[in-house]
């Protein structure tokens, strides 16, 4: 795509709104087009307190332009956000005319959709009005607003009397055993990488210790402690045991809001391993079988049936956990209505008490993208039926849905939700979607969030990224002990962040 940006125009936003109708594009100012590469220009100006956009497409012979302005009003006075709107008019309006495509979450391309209905129930207004702005304003489809409202609701509700200096911890396990054609996850899925394990996990032991240490010397309480990955029941039962027995030293997890371990793959669980979680504290888990259609799981690589993972979820429920979480995925290569529909109807009357239905999303590290056939798609085929179908489903089987999430070239545009029954949703997911309080991270490819309130009550926030694959983790760990290593070490930048206020 070529891609030119005049005036104040915030760059990458562009960017992503042109991927709602060109998903997959590579961005460049230079290059020669070709008849089938879209050529587009963006400008923001004012006049007054009016924000006008202007966008022009153009591909192949077709050419169009449209205008989007933006004023302040008793909702919207913030100047960033009203040169959003109006950018995002003008290149929406130019999308549909060029393209003939409606985008249903309208012009909000964020992460964090709930997050801007938030901010406008924050401002006074109610459920209605909120859902009504977001429609008017930003272009989404009714459902679309009605959704991300019932979602701002239900995580306001699930924060509103949480105390004062709470923290979370992250705990990364990189390993699975055997790579899924849809991940560009960070991680090791051969026998060689594998060998790593125990190595890794020593290094691990000390960082957690670090990493409590500093936590408990900033006087901060840990809520939720989330064991992810990868497949961190891709341990061993002697490995796991030694895993929670050291976490357990520096904290109780009767303490904890939640205590969750990412058992995801239906291959890698035992009663075994889930009687040593559910003794040392474990109140939380995920077994994970993305679908129930066999051959789309072949399609998508998983190493196990779907026998499999019936026999995993009675393990799990078998174990006494408090609350077990599905993850679900519509749109899946080889996928349509029928088998995803299928898959709710014979997941549902499980009675998992969380349950999180993603969309699929065409990484650019995924294996899945060496095929011919290609992935990205702006209408998606049937999936907006299908995330529809599951939302409509979880209600009737007294599901709400509690946090949601959207990601780039996410097929046909549409967002991850997580459900839960009343009384059983997951805190760390909101922690982590609204970026309430610090997440300190250990091991590969994990990443510390520090969150910090400015003396004018805004919120401001440093990521420390750990090395992305464990070979480098310990290579890392290594220079840092032998003197060689250049880094701050995380005690420092911790103590540099807080204390500079």
């Amino acid at each position: 795509m070529i891609l030119r940006v005049e005036g104040t125009a915030n760059k990458y936003y562009v960017q992503t709104l042109c991927m709602i109708f060109f998903p997959g594009s590579r961005f460049s100012e230079n290059v020669t087009p070709s008849p089938d590469t879209p050529e587009i220009f963006v400008r923001l100006s004012s006049e007054g307190e009016k924000t006008i956009g202007y966008a022009s497409m153009k591909l192949g012979a077709k050419f169009v332009e449209a205008y989007g302005e933006a004023t302040p009003t008793a909702d919207i006075t913030d100047r960033g956000r009203l040169e959003k709107i109006a950018l995002g008019r003008a290149i929406f309006s130019a999308g549909k005319a060029l393209l003939g495509y409606t985008n249903a979450w309208g012009i909000l391309t964020g992460v964090r959709p709930a997050k801007v209905a938030n901010e406008i129930l924050q401002s006074g207004a109610d459920m209605n009005k909120t859902k009504r702005i977001l429609r008017d304003e930003y272009f989404l489809n009714p459902k679309k607003a009605a959704l991300a409202v019932s979602v701002a609701a239900a995580e306001n509700r699930l924060v509103k009397k949480l105390p004062e200096g709470l923290c979370s911890v992250y705990i990364s396990i990189p390993f699975c055993p055997s790579r899924c054609a849809y991940c560009s996850f960070v991680s090791a899925a051969t026998k060689k990488m594998l060998t790593l394990l125990d190595d890794y996990l020593l290094r691990l032991y000390i960082d957690i210790e670090n990493t409590f240490s500093i936590i408990h010397e900033r006087g901060l309480r840990v809520a939720t402690v989330y064991i992810g990955g990868g497949t961190p029941t891709v341990l061993s039962e002697t490995q796991l045991t030694a895993l929670l027995s050291h976490i357990r030293r520096f904290v109780d997890p009767e303490t904890l809001f939640e205590f969750t371990l990412e058992a995801g793959r239906p291959d890698t669980i035992t009663a075994e391993k889930l009687r040593v979680a559910k003794e040392m504290g474990v109140s939380r888990i995920s077994v994970n079988p993305q679908t129930l259609e066999e051959n789309v799981l072949r399609i998508i690589g998983r190493r196990h049936t779907v026998d499999d993972f019936f026999r995993a979820y009675d393990i799990a429920q078998a174990s006494g956990i408090r609350d077990i979480n599905i993850d679900l995925i519509a749109g899946l290569p080889g996928d349509n209505f029928h088998g995803f529909s299928s898959t709710i109807d014979r997941i549902l009357p499980l009675g998992a008490t969380n349950l999180t239905v993603h969309t699929f999303t065409v990484k650019k590290a995924a294996n899945i993208l060496n095929e011919e056939e290609n992935y990205y798609s702006i209408t998606g085929g049937d999936v907006a039926k299908s995330v529809e179908y599951s939302q409509l489903r979880t209600k009737a089987f007294g599901y709400r849905p509690y946090y949601m999430y959207r990601q780039k070239n996410t097929v046909g545009n549409q967002e991850n939700v997580g459900y839960a029954k009343e009384g059983h949703e997951g805190y760390y997911n909101v922690f982590m979607m609204e970026e309430l309080h610090s997440i300190f991270a250990v091991g590969a490819g994990a990443v510390t969030k520090l969150v910090r309130e400015t003396a004018g009550g805004k919120r401001e926030i440093l990521r420390i990224f750990n090395p992305k694959y464990p070979y480098e983790y310990l290579r890392d760990a290594e220079k840092n002990m032998s003197g060689e290593g250049e880094k701050l070490s995380l005690r420092e930048r911790v103590v540099s962040f807080f204390d500079a206020l």
